[in-house]
């Protein structure tokens, strides 16, 4: 993640963070076990993320989620 300009979040060091420079967007990936959770305001930098992981490990995407505890 680091080497994709994801900075990872000091308070919890399963939370990684990546900022547009044009301040238009950003994504958070929250790692928990097996399972991650992508969020953003911007609908390219969630594919862009995807498609980053997708190459690097084997992925199972399960959609939107429709509740987060």
């Amino acid at each position: 993640m680091l080497s994709n300009e994801f900075k990872i979040n000091e308070a919890d060091k399963c939370v990684y963070m990546k900022k547009k420079n044009t301040n238009k967007g950003c994504v958070i990936i929250c790692l928990y076990m097996d399972h991650m959770l992508i969020l953003s305001n911007n609908d390219h930098m969630i594919k862009s993320t995807k498609k980053v992981l997708t190459n690097k490990f084997d992925i199972k995407d399960l959609g939107v989620v429709d509740v987060i505890l």
